[in-house]
């Protein structure tokens, strides 16, 4: 059974090792506005903070994803 702590983090104890006991429920973080734009090199995304608890402070409610595929093995990605 989850505990949800006051900032969000939920307290799951899991018997599986190197599974995390702490979560956040899906209205954390962010989601993409707009659907994704298609580059030459990847993709572009623009991101809207979730109304959700902070966790740090001084959020940044709109940030841009820019992500590009370099190499077969490289994947870069900017916010």
């Amino acid at each position: 059974q989850s505990v949800c702590a006051r900032r969000g983090c939920c307290w799951s104890p899991q018997s599986e090792p190197g599974v995390p006991w702490c979560l956040f429920s899906s209205n954390h973080g962010y989601e993409v506005a707009g659907g994704l734009r298609a580059t030459q090199e990847g993709f572009q995304a623009t991101l809207t903070r979730l109304s959700s608890p902070s966790l740090f402070g001084n959020d940044i409610n709109t940030v841009v994803l820019t992500a590009e595929y370099q190499t077969q093995n490289r994947f870069h990605f900017k916010v």
